[in-house]
């Protein structure tokens, strides 16, 4: 099992910026490709970034490209979503995700629980 806590998450003014985290315990984390998701209300959950195991390789959703960067530490077992330049579309839960596959969207063994990120106009 493993075992996945988001922080971080807030409110932000439009343009503003925040930063994710996602913590991993229980087993070798950098054994396991991480992804972000995201569900806002009355959407299904859509995928946002996924990174590889050593973090070599990265992509992202289409609406969050070149605005978000995801990063892992694996030393610290922890996975990162920098957002920048935020828009109140992207007003969501966000959640973190681990499997030992990497590079699909959707799919994921693990899951957090996720934290609230809101936007404002």
């Amino acid at each position: 099992q493993v075992q996945l806590v988001e922080s971080g998450g807030g409110l932000v003014q439009a343009g503003g910026s925040l930063t994710l985290s996602c913590a991993a315990s229980g087993r070798t984390f950098s054994n396991y490709a991480m992804g972000w998701f995201r569900q806002a209300p009355g959407k299904e959950r859509e995928f946002v970034a996924a990174i590889s195991w050593g973090g070599g390789s990265t992509y992202y959703a289409d609406s969050v490209k070149g605005r978000f960067t995801i990063s892992r530490d694996n030393a610290k077992n922890t996975m990162y979503l920098q957002m920048n330049n935020l828009k109140p579309e992207d007003t969501a839960v966000y959640y973190c995700a681990a499997d030992r596959n990497y590079g699909s969207t959707r799919g994921y063994a693990y899951w957090g629980q996720g934290t609230q990120v809101t936007v404002s106009s």
